[in-house]
């Protein structure tokens, strides 16, 4: 019995040298102004974040926490609240980070190329978040005029980073971390219904498939430059065109279509509410933009009655669904696309377009007829 006490001793003791041993890499450095908040170490992965380590920030703000190190290059975030810092691990076993809380998301110091071009990339990011959230709040400019300037700006950033960033560099972790930014919860690069933006994916793709091609980011990152490609060199579809004729402003046609969940959602069923039913393309080249946009319009009303019943009409059921997992309000998907019985019902004669329903379930206006959008939407409410 004593022999077997000792041989489980020895076992465990064995165990737990084995898993000391296993590598690990740290973070370390000082976060001021944070006094008894916690920091987080979180793995930001494909499809989730999930929380590796944690420690309650002191006076002084030194932190020092530890992780697995991944078999594969791998994206990891500091946070505080909603404070975040960025970074990419490799082969390197530690990292020091130092910042304020108050400024921790762009003004933090990181050893590193790859780091401090993340550092950019994110602070690039959260200037042009900043510079649409400014355009859709204000008042003096007409809803085309909002579409037009995030339009321009969203396309400058893009510019920017493909020059500088990705085609420059595309074998580099901070050309993968610029495909997949966001702004409004919408990828800023389309992987794949942009011919430009499926290019940069590629060619990212490529150079992964070279270094890292086990890696699970690589197969990701290859699958969606395939889709891409594949979607973008058949020729798409600008217009849907069909009868205009004018569309009765009396009385409502039902809509039943299943929505990303599988369950179906018709359009009477939402009688008591405004309603702003919206025909829509999530690859066309201004549904971000335009999405943004009733997003604003969304947060501000929806309390009060407004929602939202988006119908796309997009071939890739896989691109709609994740478009779709983005947005707060009711998504639908029409499959009969360019043929669809609801545009001729609706008389819809080309996409975007939408229409506004009464609380009574009457259809009250289309867009051509609309010149400021959130006017007519209050007047419903």
């Amino acid at each position: 019995m004593k022999n077997n006490s000792i041989l489980m001793a020895g076992c465990l003791a064995f165990a737990l040298a084995a898993c000391e041993q296993k590598p690990h890499f740290t973070i370390t450095g000082h976060i001021t102004g944070a006094e008894d908040k916690t920091l987080y170490l979180e793995e930001a992965g494909i499809t989730a974040v999930t929380p590796i380590d944690s420690v309650e920030l002191d006076k002084e703000g030194t932190f020092t926490l530890t992780g697995l190190r991944p078999q594969y290059p791998e994206f990891y975030r500091l946070r505080v609240e909603g404070n975040i810092v960025n970074l990419a691990v490799d082969s390197t076993e530690t990292i020091r980070v130092e910042a304020d809380w108050g400024t921790m998301s762009t003004d933090y110091t990181v050893e590193g190329e790859t780091n401090l071009k993340i550092k950019e990339l994110a602070v690039k990011q959260i200037h042009l978040q900043s510079d649409i959230n400014r355009v859709l709040r204000e008042q003096s400019l007409a809803p085309y005029q909002k579409q037009d300037s995030v339009e321009a700006m969203v396309t400058r950033h893009k510019d920017d980073v493909k020059m500088n960033y990705v085609f420059k560099a595309p074998n580099t972790l901070y050309a993968y971390f610029a495909l997949f930014q966001r702004v409004n919860g919408t990828m800023i690069f389309d992987p794949v219904g942009n011919a430009d933006d499926v290019r940069c994916f590629a060619a990212v793709a490529t150079s992964f498939d070279n270094l890292y091609p086990h890696s699970t980011r690589t197969t990701n990152l290859h699958n969606l430059a395939v889709k891409g490609m594949k979607n973008t060199r058949a020729p798409r579809r600008k217009e849907i065109s069909l009868p205009s004729d004018k569309v009765s402003e009396a009385g409502l046609i039902d809509i039943a279509l299943k929505d990303q969940n599988g369950r179906e959602r018709r359009l009477t069923d939402l009688k008591g509410k405004v309603v702003l039913l919206d025909f829509t393309v999530y690859g066309a080249k201004e549904s971000a933009t335009r999405n943004m946009m009733l997003r604003e319009l969304y947060d501000k009303y929806q309390k009060q009655g407004l929602e939202i019943y988006q119908i796309a009409f997009d071939d890739n059921e896989h691109f709609w669904k994740t478009s779709a997992d983005n947005l707060p309000w009711i998504c639908v998907r029409d499959a009969g696309g360019a043929y669809s019985n609801y545009l001729r019902l609706y008389n819809v004669a080309r996409i975007p377009t939408y229409f506004l329903i009464s609380r009574g379930n009457e259809l009250k206006a289309r867009q051509e007829n609309i010149k400021d959008l959130e006017t007519e939407v209050k007047k419903l409410l």
